[in-house]
């Protein structure tokens, strides 16, 4: 389910009445990026965070960023207002624009295409928390910009397609024998009592869930580590966790068919799920960070 209303090129307007043109690079070349802002209580959850990385993917694959940041949040404010709920994800898109003609170099002069549009926000269910998910591995056949935040999501499709035909709720990537992410969520272990997260890198989307879940853990005395994670090293965790604005932080009790610790979330996911739902509820629901 999409907003009745939408942004598109400084209008809002009914969803229906979009028209974007069929030569937009976009359309033809995947040449855009996007970012997703979680909105609770109708409070934008750390915007400033969201809107940084959302400019550095855009000068990632230069493109000039159509709005300063007080633009920005005018649009995201009146794309809340409109939407019918008080949960809900804000997605933002810029592509390259339209050309007269289909070449892979950028067009000498364009004007970029800027999108927005609303979703209800849907979290894991009251099962999913309780018993946690199975998930699968898979080789990471993505590019090598993962940090950036591109619409060329063929790799992450095809890659989740595969999980989702063999009824798992996430492929969890591996690239020459280290962990770098899930298709859609970022991928973290517990090691010895230690919660393990890999390192920023460029085969890495930086997660702001995941962020949230490590500052979390500093801020009630459990202990972190950032290194990398080795296939072994996540196939013999204690623990599995995946995060993300709609997953939250849910366990993985079950990886290519075999039991992760004793096959429930654990103890360590368990309290963490407890803080992150205090946190929604004091912090994110009322507009503070």
């Amino acid at each position: 389910m999409i907003g009745e209303t939408v942004y598109l090129n400084g209008r809002f307007l009914p969803l229906p009445e979009a028209r974007i043109s069929p030569l937009d690079r976009g359309f033809l070349f995947g040449d855009g990026v996007y970012e997703v802002i979680p909105v609770y209580s109708r409070h934008p959850f750390r915007a400033e965070q969201h809107l940084e990385r959302f400019a550095l993917s855009m000068a990632g694959i230069r493109l000039q960023n159509p709005h300063l940041r007080d633009g920005w949040l005018e649009i995201l404010r009146r794309l809340i207002d409109a939407a019918p709920w008080q949960d809900q994800g804000v997605y933002l898109q810029v592509t390259r624009g339209v050309d007269n003609k289909r070449d892979h170099p950028f067009p000498a002069e364009v004007v970029p295409t800027v999108f927005g549009m609303t979703m209800p926000l849907i979290t894991p269910s009251a099962e999913a928390l309780a018993r946690g998910v199975s998930a699968m591995t898979a080789t990471d056949t993505r590019w090598a910009r993962c940090d950036l935040k591109t619409t060329a999501l063929l790799a992450n499709v095809l890659l989740r397609q595969e999980g989702a035909d063999a009824g798992h709720a996430e492929t969890i990537l591996l690239r020459e024998g280290y962990l770098t992410e899930g298709t859609v969520s970022s991928v973290l272990i517990v090691q010895q009592g230690t919660l393990v997260a890999p390192p920023a890198s460029q085969f890495i989307l930086p997660g702001v869930t995941c962020e949230v879940v490590l500052e979390l853990a500093r801020r009630n005395g459990l202990a972190t580590s950032i290194r990398p994670i080795a296939e072994g090293a996540l196939r013999e965790a204690e623990e599995i966790w995946i995060t993300s604005s709609t997953k939250e932080v849910l366990a993985v009790t079950e990886l290519d068919g075999r039991l992760v610790g004793k096959g429930e979330p654990g103890p360590l996911c368990r309290q963490m799920q407890d803080w992150y739902q205090k946190y929604k509820n004091t912090v994110m629901r009322h507009g503070a960070e």
